[in-house]
């Protein structure tokens, strides 16, 4: 094994969820040009929240998911469900709400750490912001494999931190809980967020976090310090950009446990845009997780995924085929290090292995 038990698939007639992803999705406004908010003149629109994405991808590889949220009962509400049922994710149960809006944001196209790069959301008071422990039952939740949870949601409000954190909580017939760390300053009111993320994250099964935000949130450095300060999941994959991932994972109990490690750096990749690359990363692991596939090749299935993302402009891409990821993910180690990949390569049929 290479980190927790992953309930075992049902019989197919039952149709058991593989994931279900809790969390706010927005409308998303992409400019149709680079350079300031303010000089843009037209933006396309899209669609844009961690844990749909992760639905999505999750869908598009095949898997049985569903998302839970609450959604305004305008227009954009409308898109939003209709664009992410259209993936193949389980919308029922999205609840609309009357008297709250469906968020919506803008960005520049400049890369997310680049200098110049502008977001601005419009989700205060958003109809995501209304879930609470009162309005998701544990149905809803705990029917799947994998419940995927993160950061951003307990950052929208009181009512939306108190529901992550019954979620979190030990309970029977659990499911494993994925939590990926998403810090996001501007988000949080106070200066609570690092902490609460902390706390969150030390009650999940397995973790995602960036290097980058690690460090920023905690002030802790390198994946060694990183697990060193959340020893409680199970499994903590640490996300380390262009340079790769760490996961580690748990084995044994007792005095016999301890941490089986494993690095895979990225392949080489021509970047468009780079957001929705984490959220993409997380359902390319969690796939491999559910298949039971080695540590390795989790890591490696996760890089693919988000290259599949970070060569388009939007927040969603198009993830290779499985049969195809699984061949890459299967290269040796030198092959692996030549892979180069770019615009288009997930429907490209030539070979994307090639010398530098």
């Amino acid at each position: 094994m290479n980190g927790p038990d992953v309930p075992p698939a049902a019989d197919v007639t039952q149709a058991v969820t593989d994931v279900i992803c809790l969390g706010e999705s927005m409308v998303t406004f992409l400019p149709s040009r680079p350079g300031r908010l303010a000089d843009v003149p037209s933006f396309t629109r899209a669609i844009g929240g961690a844990e749909s994405n992760v639905a999505c991808a999750l869908a598009a590889a095949g898997l049985r998911t569903r998302w839970v949220s609450r959604v305004g009962t305008d227009g954009f509400g409308d898109h939003l469900v209709a664009t992410i049922s259209g993936y193949g994710v389980d919308t029922s149960a999205v609840a609309r709400d009357r008297t709250r809006p469906t968020g919506v944001y803008f960005r520049t196209a400049a890369d997310r750490a680049a200098d110049g790069h502008e977001v601005v959301y419009y989700r205060a008071g958003s109809a995501a912001s209304a879930m609470s422990p009162a309005t998701v039952a544990d149905d809803l939740v705990d029917g799947g494999r994998v419940l995927h949870l993160t950061g951003i949601t307990a950052a929208l409000s009181a009512d939306c931190l108190a529901l992550l954190r019954r979620l979190l909580r030990p309970r029977a017939n659990r499911p494993l809980i994925s939590f990926d760390v998403n810090h996001r300053p501007r988000l949080w009111s106070g200066a609570e967020g690092p902490e609460v993320l902390l706390d969150l994250a030390c009650g999940a099964d397995l973790v995602f976090v960036g290097e980058d935000e690690a460090e920023a949130a905690w002030g802790i450095s390198g994946p060694a310090a990183i697990r060193a300060a959340l020893p409680e999941p199970a499994v903590l994959v640490v996300k380390q950009g262009a340079a790769g991932a760490t996961a580690f994972a748990r084995e044994g109990t007792g005095d016999g446990a301890g941490d089986v490690v494993a690095f895979v750096p990225a392949p080489s990749v021509e970047v468009v845009a780079a957001v929705g690359a984490g959220d993409a990363f997380a359902a390319g692991y969690l796939a491999a997780t559910l298949r039971g596939l080695p540590l390795r090749d989790r890591l490696r299935h996760g890089h693919l995924t988000a290259a599949a993302v970070l060569t388009v402009p939007e927040d969603l891409g198009r993830p290779p085929a499985t049969e195809r990821a699984d061949r890459l993910a299967a290269l040796d180690d030198a092959a692996w290090g030549r892979l180069r990949l770019g615009p288009g390569w997930t429907s490209a049929e030539d070979e994307e292995v090639r010398t530098p």
